[in-house]
């Protein structure tokens, strides 16, 4: 739940979070009206209790989105140039990742955060900041933190994004890959390791796999939808199967890799000739393209429908096509990436997915985060590093 629990401090000032949940990834004037109402109250006692919105917010890759949060401080009347804002990333049950801090007028952003970041400034007590072009490595869950002078409060917000997961395991075979690799692959792919949540929501969504592969907690499962005797066993319930957490080093296995939108189109380059690789490397650049990824074409099947029953070759030299509606002769009754293997790469029996970049990404904004003349984002007495670990 996006809460926080109130600190009581007796006699002296309170400082309280609340959240508002935003549900889409509309521009912040758009989303305004969309928001569910927060309601904070004091009972006999004189404590302040917070009601939130439970849930979390979801976008897509190269969209914009807010992160929620609000705070209530007694006396109202405090000075907002003392408040404090920072919001950090969860990367690890014990690490902190910097993304943003505010103090007053000044502001400073982190890392691969610069230049996307910025405040909502919807009001008084609103600390919510909105991500401009997000990416990938954007998922996950972030802490908002309030603090006056000696009081804080802090809460979470989950960003969850809209895409598509798939098994990978690259030409030289199955299993493997330790943890380093596969985060690589996926990445060369296009990808990220997808995390538990989005392996068991591509689970309820049909996603029936036996190989075991990694996920971004370091943990190996693979999910099953029909239980059978060589896959998760006949006699168990279908679900995740979970290996739990792995060596990173030394363990070998395939990895669960998770896309988003494309900024660009994936398609099917018609030609009179079948090519081999290399071929369809020049074919692609020809047409003022590139070949295709594998995260590229489970991305256009899955958000774009792109449905097509020939097989091409892709960047990583394998031989897939995508179909959304199956039919006689087009490799099985259910949709999906059909995957054909890493053949010879001389071979010319195929043709060749391309993928083109748009001219131009109408989701980017550029945000120019405002100082105090005279002043540098060093001199800030923040009191922050890039990451932290408690």
């Amino acid at each position: 739940m996006l809460s926080s629990q109130p600190l009581f401090l007796g006699t002296v000032t309170c400082l309280v979070l609340t959240f508002v949940l935003s549900v889409t990834s509309l521009p912040a004037d758009a989303e305004k009206g969309r928001r569910k109402v927060v309601h904070v109250l004091e009972d006999d006692t004189g404590a302040v209790i917070v009601q939130t919105a439970p849930g979390k917010v979801i976008t897509h890759r190269g969209g914009s989105i807010t992160l929620p949060c609000r705070y209530h401080h007694e006396p109202e009347s405090s000075d907002p140039n003392r408040i404090r804002i920072k919001w950090t990333k969860v990367t690890d049950a014990l690490v902190f990742e910097d993304v943003f801090v505010a103090l007053g007028l000044q502001q400073r952003v982190f890392g691969s955060y610069r230049g996307r970041v910025s405040l909502e400034q919807n009001g008084p007590g609103d600390a919510s900041v909105i991500i401009h072009n997000v990416t990938l490595e954007d998922y996950g869950r972030y802490e908002c933190e309030v603090t006056n002078d000696m009081e804080d409060d802090t809460g979470f917000v989950n960003l969850d994004l809209e895409g598509v997961v798939f098994p990978y395991y690259p030409r030289v075979g199955r299993y493997k890959l330790n943890y380093h690799q596969a985060e690589d692959v996926c990445k060369e792919q296009d990808a990220i390791l997808a995390s538990h949540a989005q392996l068991h929501k591509a689970w309820l969504e049909g996603l029936d796999w036996c190989n075991a592969g990694w996920l971004e907690d370091g943990s190996v499962q693979y999910p099953i939808s029909h239980p059978r005797d060589q896959c998760g066993r006949k006699d168990t319930p279908a679900g995740v199967r979970n290996y739990g957490y792995r060596h990173k080093e030394d363990e070998r296995y395939d990895a669960f890799c998770f896309t988003s939108n494309l900024n660009g189109k994936v398609y099917f380059l018609k030609r009179f000739k079948k090519v081999n690789y290399a071929e369809a490397v020049k074919a692609c650049l020809r047409d003022s393209s590139v070949v295709a990824k594998v995260g590229q074409l489970y991305a256009a099947w899955k958000i774009q429908l792109l449905d097509r029953c020939e097989a091409g070759w892709l960047e990583d030299a394998s031989i897939r096509y995508p179909i959304v509606n199956p039919r006689t002769r087009c490799g099985g009754p259910q949709p999906g990436v059909r995957h054909l293997g890493f053949p010879d790469l001389k071979f010319r029996l195929y043709g060749v997915y391309c993928f083109r970049k748009n001219q131009e990404n109408v989701n980017v904004d550029v945000v120019k985060l405002t100082q105090r003349p005279g002043k540098s984002s060093k001199d800030i007495p923040m009191n922050t590093t890039s990451t932290r670990t408690i």
